[in-house]
């Protein structure tokens, strides 16, 4: 079975048609930049671009980055435009895509769902927290398998700021930070995290987790085991197309 997934996320929105029983992309992903401002109206156009240089007519999965609730109605909107705030998705979606079924959720729990299903979190009992690091941070919480949806772990507060304004991949790159210096601020973060939550597994994903090496092995004093996400920076393109599954 195929179904669309995309990804929306501060530098770049992406998609693909996904097979649902490898949870793999069936083409090779389409991506466009994130428009500014992120507006509904200017994100909308972005999607509409990535589906239509598939020609596809099927059900579609969409991924935000900020809290949905109801499937639907955007409630954040950190790294997007503050205009998302009480939009119907959904709809706004939906019609611009010219009346596809279209399904929406916050864009790290599809990545999360992916990692569980498909990836390093498979068969993985207990609490898991794949957390995504990329323009900010963001998290899925997992007891026993089971999603806890809309965790924004990354607005914690670290050090009097914004987590993700200290340890995400654009801090990282705002900062012109060191691989070592970034990896002391992400131990930080994770240390407070499993003072919160204790959990088994940290699953760390985004675009960064293609350079783990560089940085994983350089993270002490935590105690839960920390592995790199398996399906990297797809694994938002993989879960939106899942939950979308669901929904048929």
């Amino acid at each position: 079975m195929q179904i669309f997934g995309v990804d929306i996320g501060g530098s770049g929105i992406k998609g693909a048609p996904v097979d649902l029983e490898r949870g793999v992309l069936v083409e090779e992903r389409c991506k466009v930049p994130t428009p500014h401002p992120a507006t509904p109206d200017l994100v909308a156009d972005g999607v509409k671009e990535v589906v239509g240089h598939f020609g596809w007519t099927g059900p579609i999965g969409v991924t935000f980055p900020g809290v949905v609730t109801g499937g639907s109605t955007i409630r954040t909107a950190a790294n997007v435009d503050s205009s998302w705030i009480d939009t119907d998705a959904r709809a706004l979606f939906s019609e611009r895509l010219g009346g596809l079924a279209v399904t929406v959720l916050n864009d790290a729990d599809a990545a999360g769902v992916a990692e569980m299903e498909f990836g390093a979190g498979r068969d993985r009992r207990g609490t898991v927290i794949v957390l995504t690091l990329g323009t900010g941070i963001g998290s899925a919480l997992f007891v026993d398998g089971a999603l806890v949806p809309n965790t924004e772990l990354g607005h914690l507060e670290l050090n009097g700021h914004d987590a993700e304004k200290r340890a995400s991949t654009k801090a990282k790159e705002d900062h012109e930070l060191t691989w070592e210096h970034w990896a002391r601020r992400v131990q930080k973060y994770l240390a407070h995290v499993e003072m919160l939550f204790s959990p088994e597994l940290f699953v760390i994903g985004g675009g960064v987790s293609r350079k783990s090496e560089k940085f994983l092995p350089l993270i002490e004093d935590i105690k839960a085991e920390i592995v790199p996400a398996q399906l990297q920076n797809n694994a938002g393109i993989v879960g939106a197309a899942m939950r979308a599954a669901k929904q048929e």
